[in-house]
């Protein structure tokens, strides 16, 4: 199972485009928010599942704020991020994962891409397909095969 993470789009369509080459083969692709409306262009070239949370940027009323799933045997938490204050720090959200029993977090809204693994729990952030605070352009690629769990940063 390979699980595509994308967020932070921001309706920049060039950088949105690009990602056409880079998510194929992903089984799964995950928009963590700030421009779900992106999601149309990528439907456009993507035909697989697509799943997302709304960030502090997202007025849609019909998508959720955050969503606990079960994708290859692992239960993965989704938010924005921004309701519990990732820029300072991950605390609010190790709190979370331990009361939901996430294997993954997944969060996005600082716009840098940092996978740490503390007690068991993977915290993982795509960074920014449009506008990154910490060089080029990221997304994760999480493969998950059995036990293993193997996330990566790719920047473009």
């Amino acid at each position: 199972m390979r699980i595509g993470v994308i967020s932070d789009t921001h309706m920049v369509i060039s950088s949105i485009e690009r990602l056409e080459k880079e998510i194929k083969g992903v089984d799964v692709l995950i928009h963590l928010g700030d421009n779900v409306a992106d999601i149309a262009t990528i439907k456009k070239y993507y035909k697989g599942e697509i799943i997302n949370v709304k960030g502090n940027c997202d007025f849609s009323q019909g998508v959720p704020s955050e969503r606990l799933l079960e994708v290859g045997g692992k239960k993965i938490f989704l938010t924005h991020g921004h309701r519990y204050g990732v820029k300072e720090n991950l605390s609010g959200l190790k709190y979370k994962a331990l009361e939901t029993g996430a294997d993954i977090v997944l969060y996005g809204h600082t716009h840098i891409a940092k996978i740490d693994f503390e007690e068991g729990i993977w915290y993982i952030n795509p960074g920014s397909v449009s506008l990154p605070r910490d060089g080029d352009r990221s997304y994760v690629i999480i493969s998950i095969n059995k036990e293993n769990i193997e996330p990566k940063v790719i920047r473009f």
